[in-house]
């Protein structure tokens, strides 16, 4: 997300970092940086001007200048002026009605309908149960991509094919979602290729005539500063409640985000990070502006994980770690959750200085690699999963056959288990807190090194542990080894 704005600001802020001194001279050369990053990401020239001129007066103060760490120091006013410059934003959507009804708008291929399909999906989470209605009257494959997504969600769909009048059919699906007791009414509008009034007069009437709660629209964060003028050409229409802003995770710049509050007003509410209708996030300032300064966002890793992890599951899990009956069938387990095709880049780019390790696996086939490991694990026996010690030369074989690897493949799993398995057990029975610090911990030694993956094409002869990583390894084990006899003792006691 936003790659180019991110190392474009990384490598700003960078410049700065060892310098023995920072004076005026060279803190104005690295904010020239900061500057030309933000306008090279399609930042709008007045949000750009405001943001330098605010960051430069607090970044030339003799406070920051004669401070210990002045580069930190920057870095601290660069996020809290992302910070201002994206918010405020009240994220919640105030459902405070029997009925709420939300209005979505935006022009064709936005992906305006998706983002009603992604909408409810989130609001089903929450325990909330939403009507999508058909009023994108104009493009009758709207009306059927609405249903589909309806039936994959078990969301009911109002739509009327008798009709051409959008207020009729908006007017009826709130009618009818009184009498079901549907507490949210999710209204597809339609969509132009590009704004006419036409456009206009038809979405000015439905909010009028229905009075939607809340309206939001929803644009494509690629279009760079087209989203910008939409935005404002929508509001200046219908009084915006917020912007939804779509396909973040493709090649978008990331100009339009920072644009589009400071230009229109608008807050920002939904991002749209992928295909999958798990893709909406809730939009915070405060997480985004440190995803683009490569700091993580905690809260958003935290959402994620809830969604993949079960929480019985989980807890039978922490159980096994604590016995130390970590097997390569919960290995297996615990990669199936993060086979989703992106979510392991996902989950990497919102953990606090695992920006590097992402870049990393970028240029890996992780997705593939994760399908690989699973192929492996299946062609083995459930006392091989069990025991892996049990796994000689001719098993070896057997199971490279099975999964279409060679036998080298299989020994590098088994070498990877038996060094991840006394990692996990160290993690069991941590907050999210202690994991994070953990894993920065193994990163920092060496230990956790994302480049050591499975390959069937040997690439080159790896990298070597050294003497003190070797030696922290070595005392994680003997640590382990403690643990359990210590266990066994209780247990015979």
């Amino acid at each position: 997300m936003f790659e180019s704005l991110q190392e474009g600001l990384q490598s700003a802020l960078k410049t700065l970092r060892g310098k023995g001194k920072l004076t005026e001279a060279n803190m104005r050369e690295g904010l020239k940086l900061v500057e030309q990053s933000l306008l090279e990401a399609d930042v709008s020239f007045p949000v750009v001007r405001e943001f330098m001129r605010e960051v430069t007066k607090k970044a030339l103060g003799q406070r920051v200048l004669n401070s210990l760490d002045p580069s930190q120091q920057l870095v601290g006013i660069v996020y809290d002026e992302l910070v201002r410059i994206l918010g405020p934003v009240d994220p919640s959507l105030h459902l405070t009605k029997d009925v709420n009804v939300l209005m979505m708008c935006g022009l064709q291929g936005s992906g305006k309908t998706t983002t009603c399909g992604k909408l409810a999906k989130l609001l089903l989470e929450e325990g909330v149960q939403p009507m999508l209605v058909a009023a994108d009257l104009q493009r009758p494959a709207a009306i059927d991509q609405l249903h589909v997504l309806g039936e994959q969600l078990g969301v009911p769909v109002y739509s009327r094919r008798d009709t051409k009048d959008p207020v009729t059919v908006c007017r009826d699906a709130v009618a009818q979602a009184r009498k079901d007791k549907v507490r949210v009414v999710i209204l597809d509008t339609a969509g132009r290729l590009a704004i006419d009034q036409e456009l206009m007069d038809e979405l000015s009437r439905i909010d009028r005539e229905v009075a939607p709660d809340q309206v939001y629209l929803v644009v494509d964060g690629m279009t760079g500063q087209d989203a910008v003028n939409s935005a404002k050409a929508f509001n200046d229409a219908l009084e915006l409640d917020g912007v939804i802003m779509t396909k973040l995770d493709g090649d978008a710049r990331g100009g339009a985000l920072l644009s589009v509050k400071f230009i229109t007003g608008v807050p920002i509410k939904f991002i749209g990070t992928g295909e999958q209708l798990t893709a909406l996030e809730q939009f915070y300032p405060d997480g985004m502006a440190s995803r683009i300064l490569g700091l993580g966002d905690i809260r958003q890793l935290v959402t994620e994980a809830r969604r993949i992890v079960d929480e019985k599951e989980q807890a039978k899990l922490e159980e096994k770690l604590r016995e130390g009956k970590f097997t390569l069938e919960d290995f297996k387990t615990q990669f199936q959750k993060l086979s989703q095709p992106g979510l392991m880049q996902k989950m990497l780019g919102l953990m606090p200085g695992m920006g590097e390790i992402q870049k990393l696996m970028a240029n890996e086939d992780s997705d593939g690699e994760m399908r690989r490991i699973i192929g492996i694990i299946d062609a083995m026996t459930p006392q091989e999963r069990a025991e892996p010690k049990i796994i000689d030369a001719s098993r070896r074989r057997r199971i490279a056959r099975g999964a279409g690897v060679e036998p080298q493949a299989v020994n590098e799993l088994i070498k990877q288990f038996e060094m991840i398995s006394p990692i996990m057990q160290q993690l069991a029975g941590k907050g999210l807190g202690g994991r994070l610090q953990a894993i920065r911990e193994l990163q920092q030694s060496g230990m956790f090194d994302p480049g050591a993956q499975l390959q069937v094409k040997k690439k080159g002869t790896g990298r070597r542990l050294s003497p003190k990583e070797r030696a922290k390894l070595k005392k994680m084990r003997e640590k382990e080894r403690r643990r359990k006899k210590r266990q066994q003792r209780q247990g015979k006691g």
